[in-house]
């Protein structure tokens, strides 16, 4: 499932055999969500201009999607050496 939160709330509570696989955080209000969307939007719009798809039905056309299992940045992580 998800956070104790989720389990609690949907199972009853988390069972002896699982552990909990996220958290439950609370954030202050920050608006409407227009502005996020926008974001969201215009970065899909970029994705189609730079893969040249017209319209968003042909990104899957133009493009290869691969699957990333497991994402590691060691530029910031501390082990990356100039």
């Amino acid at each position: 499932m998800s956070s104790a939160t989720a389990m609690d709330k949907h199972s009853g509570g988390v069972a002896e055999y699982r552990a909990s696989e996220g958290k439950c955080v609370s954030i202050p209000y920050r608006g409407s969500v227009d502005g996020t969307l926008r974001d969201i939007l215009g970065g899909v719009r970029s994705a189609c201009t730079y893969v040249g798809a017209a319209r968003l039905k042909e990104l899957s056309r133009r493009t290869t999607f691969i699957r990333v299992m497991e994402q590691e940045n060691i530029v910031y992580g501390g082990d990356w050496k100039q």
